[in-house]
């Protein structure tokens, strides 16, 4: 009797512990994305900067949403344009779930970019989103630490100059963490997945 006791508790043992292993490895299956999954990335860690209303940022401000940061200034001619508008694309896709992202525009530009220049491109897309800006030495520090290149190309007159600079967007999830490093070219669609993504995650 003691015997068909202690094969029933080990059988229930090994029940439970599998059951437990089965549900740990469900709640650690990793994410797929269809940008570059850099969880657990050291860098891009915050942006301490000024928005275009005058407020001092930092990425703990916008907890609770996913955070969608790129760099780059508003007489880039092509690739900045596209990016924002396909972030617009993109909260459009989202629906109600629209509220929950916030769109970041870093200018490399700050000579030409000033706060009203900024506001009023960020109104070509969407009111929501914030553009930011500081002084040379803050945006080469925030530029370091998120791995942007960007340099100055002297055009034929002292103000027609463009900016080199690195395309891609940062995406951080409602709580804070960079999550994806998604490629310029990927498109509004990629880049609604991931977001959807990071939301369901958060719940």
């Amino acid at each position: 009797m003691h015997k068909r006791n202690a094969i029933k508790f080990i059988a229930s043992s090994v029940l439970a512990i599998s059951s437990a292993a089965i549900l740990g490895a469900c709640s650690e299956k990793k994410l797929s994305f269809r940008g570059v999954d850099v969880t657990g990335a050291d860098y891009a860690r915050d942006l301490p900067l000024t928005d275009h209303n005058g407020q001092l940022r930092s990425l703990k401000d916008f907890r609770g949403k996913v955070v969608v940061v790129f760099f780059g200034y508003t007489q880039c001619p092509d690739v900045c344009p596209t990016s924002m508008q396909e972030l617009s694309e993109v909260k459009q896709m989202l629906g109600k779930q629209g509220d929950r992202l916030q769109g970041i525009f870093v200018t490399v530009d700050p000579e030409r970019d000033t706060p009203e220049v900024l506001k009023a491109y960020m109104g070509n897309f969407d009111p929501g989103f914030l553009a930011l800006s500081g002084t040379p030495a803050q945006l080469a520090a925030v530029a370091k630490d998120f791995k942007i290149y960007y340099k100055k190309v002297d055009g034929k007159t002292p103000t027609s100059y463009t900016m080199d600079h690195s395309a891609g967007s940062y995406v951080y999830d409602p709580a804070g963490r960079l999550r994806v490093y998604q490629r310029y070219g990927s498109g509004a669609q990629a880049l609604a997945e991931d977001v959807r993504t990071l939301l369901q995650e958060a719940g």
